[in-house]
């Protein structure tokens, strides 16, 4: 369809992500893929108020400010759950 979208891809818009913004529920986005972090609230390492201030939105500025670990970039793959909508992406 030239919109670069793959239809094995769940694709997410923005105002969907911003309703799970509740420990009972937590989604982030970092870069443009969207996050299940419900789970992993408590295991957070900096607290789970770290998490719950960024839950609902998109959280790739603050999560590269704390320059997070190789194993910490490998861990967010298992709360993957796909990806912001093309029509939601800022343009590059």
């Amino acid at each position: 369809d030239g919109q670069g979208s793959d239809p094995a891809v769940t694709y997410y818009r923005l105002e969907e992500v911003a309703k799970r913004n509740t420990a009972e529920e937590t989604w982030m986005v970092i870069h443009g893929r969207v996050y299940d972090i419900t789970r992993f609230l408590s295991e957070h390492p900096g607290g789970e108020e770290l998490l719950l201030e960024q839950a609902g939105a998109d959280a790739t500025e603050s999560f590269e400010d704390l320059g997070h670990s190789p194993d910490a970039r490998e861990m967010l793959k298992q709360y993957y759950i796909g990806d912001v909508h093309p029509n939601d992406l800022k343009p590059k």
